[in-house]
This record gives C-alpha cells, structure tokens and sequence, in this order.
C-alpha cells in the first residue's frame, strides 16, 4: 500500500486538477476519491465527519491532515521548487483554514462540478485506490 494517501472530492472539479498537479510532480502519493469505498473507510478510521467534509485530507504515518495542514504537507513533497512553498507554514493555522474554507465553499461555483470522478489518463492505476 501507499506510504502516502490525498483523499479528494472526485465531484470536484479544482479537486481533479490538483490530483493531476500533483501526479505531475510527485511519483510515491495515492489517491482515492472521498466518496469511494477506500475513502470512506478512511473516513471513518480517523474519525472524520463524511458529510461535514469540505476539505481534502492527507494520511501521512497514520495521521490525517486536513485543509491548509494537507496542503502544506503535499507541497513538501512535490518535485521541482514548490517546496519553497512551505514557508507558508508560518501563518498561523486559523487564517490560512479560513481562506482554504472560502475557496472550498466557492469550489464549485468558480470552477464547476463533475458528474464523475475522473481517472487521469497516462498515470499508473495503482497510484488510484478504489
């Protein structure tokens, strides 16, 4: 299994765009949908709220990292320079959930909704969890 795991909403369309961004520049992260059966077993393994979720989360050594904390522990890992982006961690937690808050409230209004969750072509099925 993978070291590493991104739940993502697979309705979403920003969400299907960040896993294809991701995919790009990192070789060891999987990913299953938060509405799939994997990701509903995660759910409840750590505790999480399904329907309450508005957020990504990453498992990472048995913990999961939801909204701003994810993200900054993604970048970390991504190929290239983005890891410069970590100097973000510097701002304290509630403001940067706050702003990850009104981008996912927003989601699907600014960048539309999928009726399905989309399986990136060229990119290893097994990094893709059922």
């Amino acid at each position: 299994m993978c070291p590493d795991i991104l739940l993502f909403d697979g309705d979403c369309n920003l969400c299907n765009n960040a896993v294809q961004f991701i995919l790009k520049r990192n070789t060891d992260i999987c990913f299953a949908s938060l509405q799939s059966t994997t990701g509903i077993e995660l759910l409840i393994k750590y505790e999480l709220a399904a329907e309450s979720l508005n957020t990504l989360v990453f498992i990472q050594n048995n913990s999961a990292y939801l909204k701003s904390a994810a993200v900054l522990k993604i970048i970390k890992k991504l190929n290239g320079l983005w890891p410069l982006l970590y100097v973000f961690a510097v701002v304290p937690s509630f403001i940067s959930n706050k702003l990850y808050d009104l981008i996912a409230n927003y989601r699907f209004q600014w960048f539309g909704r999928r009726k399905n969750c989309m399986l990136p072509e060229g990119f290893p099925k097994s990094r893709f969890i059922e």
